[in-house]
């Protein structure tokens, strides 16, 4: 099967924490692993991210890692049975009173909540299954009146749609959890609970160059500021989840190409996420529907697809990979697919590197035998810049740094290799014959793309483009 230019992202958990369970993962087309903070413990996080390692020496694959942050989790208080069952109609009350709470009344342990929200606002509990309107605030409690009734039980969540809460995106339980990532050698961090762009702004600060960042959209108020979030971010990730359940979910659809389309005029990797396959926890095929999903996602062109709870606890974590991989292969072979990818017109940013990188897409077409571009990239900029044009041909990123060769490992179409420095132009062409041969991406007769830059191996000097011809 020919190897897809969309990329998969397998979250572990106890269905695949062993060296042989992430080996076959990787077999069966994984190139990232999700590690869940908000689950599972430090020293097992540690285990897997050294099992990865191993599996990756092993196959000689790069594999990338995101650490993914809990973020603020938002939740009631316990009930005296457990749980309680609310009526339409009824009133209910929700206060900083620690006291188990019953069919009136329960804790919301969040002062931030009550400092935000006001007489009107809705509040949704258990993933949005029960709605409450506030009809009054007070200092530490909120009376409210419910909308839409349920069954709710202990530590349920809460979201707060169409509110800012002065709440940060990093808690303290996730500041040791983001240190313990970074010194554990995390290629990526992804954000959870992302309002604003001080939020990055200050996770930026933490983080410096260790990592690169993955922004979770989940939040409305995030979509206020997106263009500027996505800007500060290193890339980007569509969480339905929250998102669904604070936005009305009719406008998920709309939302999601909204925030991909962005993502692409901006050359930034985006990711959908959430019940891609979500059958397949408990079932050897997913629905229809699911993949159709799958395959909307890679015909808008996004980087990554992935999987959570799918790969973490489900049934068939192997076989849901290989399905998902299988879906995503015969999209990409549909011409539709390839016209997509065609006539999706990116803006110029009237740059020396973009006017390179953005002619290549019609080289591949005009250059029958082309097989694969070449990128030799200190930083990944010009590796970046290439995908962001959906070439229609691989890409074989060369780079010295091997932080960079993980991290590009979530980009668009690209074979990320580790390469010693090269002091010449010309001496990038050997070297990309050589692993192009050995990753079978070339052979006799095809031609390859080679992009670089003079002064050379300098950050953004991308400036020409040489075509080569395999012998």
């Amino acid at each position: 099967m020919k190897k897809p230019f969309t990329k998969i992202i397998a979250t572990l958990g106890p269905a695949t924490s062993s060296k042989e369970r992430i080996y076959e993962l990787v077999k069966a087309g994984a190139n990232v692993f999700r590690l869940n903070f908000s689950h599972g413990t430090l020293e097992g996080h540690k285990q897997n991210f050294d099992y990865i390692r191993q599996v990756e020496k092993e196959l000689n694959q790069p594999i990338g890692v995101i650490a993914d942050m809990q973020g603020p989790k938002l939740r009631v208080g316990q009930f005296k049975n457990g749980s309680v069952t609310l009526k339409e109609g009824a009133s209910f009350r929700l206060d900083m009173d620690p006291q188990l709470g019953d069919e009136t009344r329960v804790t919301l342990p969040h002062q931030e909540i009550f400092d935000a929200i006001e007489e009107g606002t809705y509040l949704l509990l258990n993933d949005g299954n029960i709605r409450l309107r506030v009809t009054e605030v007070g200092a530490h409690h909120a009376n409210t009146l419910v909308i839409t009734g349920g069954v709710l039980s202990d530590h349920k969540g809460v979201n707060v749609p169409g509110v800012t809460l002065p709440i940060n995106a990093l808690t303290e339980k996730d500041l040791v959890d983001l240190e313990y990532a970074l010194n554990m050698g995390a290629d990526w961090i992804a954000l959870s609970f992302v309002q604003r762009p001080e939020d990055l702004i200050m996770a930026r600060e933490k983080i410096k160059d260790r990592a690169w960042i993955i922004t979770k959209v989940e939040k409305p108020a995030a979509l206020k500021n997106l263009k500027e979030i996505v800007d500060l971010s290193d890339a980007i990730m569509v969480a339905r989840g929250d998102l669904g359940v604070e936005s009305p979910i009719e406008d998920l659809p709309s939302l999601q190409k909204h925030i991909v389309g962005l993502c692409r005029t901006q050359g930034k990797p985006v990711i959908i996420a959430t019940q891609m396959l979500e059958s397949m926890i408990h079932n050897p095929t997913p629905t229809r529907a699911e993949v159709s999903d799958v395959a909307t996602a890679v015909y808008d062109g996004v980087d990554c697809v992935m999987l959570s709870g799918e790969t973490a606890v489900g049934e068939f974590p192997v076989l849901t990979v290989s399905m998902m991989r299988k879906i995503i292969a015969h999209t990409e072979e549909d011409p539709l697919y390839k016209k997509q990818m065609e006539i999706i017109s990116l803006p110029p940013d009237h740059l020396v590197a973009s006017a390179i990188t953005s002619s290549i897409p019609n080289m591949a077409r005009v250059l029958d035998k082309a097989a694969c571009v070449v990128t030799y990239s200190i930083s990944g900029a010009t590796t970046l810049r290439v995908a962001r044009e959906r070439t229609g041909i691989p890409i074989l990123s060369l780079t010295t740094d091997e932080k960079v060769m993980h991290r590009c490992t979530l980009v668009w179409g690209v074979t990320p290799i580790i390469t010693q420095t090269v002091s010449l132009i010309l001496d990038i062409a050997p070297i990309a014959l050589e692993y192009g041969k050995a990753k079978e991406m070339i052979k006799p007769g095809d031609q390859i793309i080679i992009t670089a830059g003079i002064p050379f191996a300098q950050k953004g000097a991308t400036n020409i483009i040489h075509i080569l011809t395999v012998e």
